[in-house]
């Protein structure tokens, strides 16, 4: 087990959390640790809004493109690659955890193991508007369409012809048809387009990843600004507050 400080970020689908964390890691001169369970999934670019590769170099981030659509994954394999990551940074560098799987913070902060036990544990979440949030992810739903996610699954249906469970339920893929383990494919309510589906599933896991806030966290809420440098500033004071965290992984598996 090896402990490390860093500062951490949460916010559910379109609060804007990659941008705010890109912001405040180049003041920082920091790196950044995804904890998004779909960035796991190599290929899986356009539909899950991942950090485009000139980004990803720039803070040596970690727990993106760990495994094919076609692997199992687990929040106990994610602390554990994170582990392998953090060890190989510089002892004094810095890092930023940012996601909205609220799982992946519980396991950093509590461990996979430990049982529930309050309080829950302590750390930033970005807030937004209902409304501003709607708009936000049709206007990302159209953003993908356009930057070809079709093609995107059309190609990743072809290399893997059977995906696990989770990246066959992701969303934006599984609409498009992602294969299903055991055969088949999904197909659209009578009356809905597949943007219509995407829609209604990302605001569905919105307000679940909300509710696990909610509950499963304390969380210390940012009501995001206007600009995305206001809200990094909002989250920068709230750090020099109450952080870095304290944080504990397991022995880490290069692969």
């Amino acid at each position: 087990m090896a402990s490390r400080r860093a500062y951490l970020l949460a916010g559910a689908t379109a609060t804007g959390k990659s941008a705010v964390a890109a912001v405040l890691a180049r003041r920082m001169g920091a790196a950044i640790l995804s904890a998004d369970s779909m960035l796991v999934y190599r290929g899986m670019d356009i539909g899950t809004a991942k950090p485009p590769p000139e980004e990803r170099a720039e803070f040596d981030m970690g727990g993106v493109d760990l495994v094919t659509p076609a692997e199992d994954f687990s929040a106990g394999e994610w602390l554990r690659r994170s582990g392998a990551w953090v060890e190989a940074l510089p002892p004094g560098r810095e890092f930023i955890v940012v996601g909205g799987t609220g799982l992946y913070f519980t396991a950093l902060l509590r461990g996979i193991e430990e049982p529930w036990r309050p309080p829950p544990p302590e750390y930033p979440v970005l807030r937004m508007d209902r409304e501003a949030r709607r708009a936000r992810i049709l206007e990302r739903i159209d953003g993908m369409m356009r930057a070809g996610l079709e093609d995107e699954v059309r190609r990743l249906r072809a290399e893997y012809p059977e995906w696990s469970r989770t990246a066959a339920a992701a969303i934006g893929y599984k609409e498009f048809g992602a294969p299903l383990r055991g055969g088949g494919t999904f197909a659209p309510r009578p009356g809905r387009t597949v943007r219509d589906e995407i829609f209604y599933r990302t605001c569905q896991f919105a307000k679940r990843q909300d509710t696990w806030f909610r509950h499963q966290s304390t969380p210390l809420y940012v009501d995001c600004r206007a600009t995305v440098e206001a809200t990094a500033d909002a989250v920068a004071a709230l750090w020099r507050e109450h952080g870095p965290w304290e944080l504990t992984f397991p022995a880490g598996r290069r692969s």
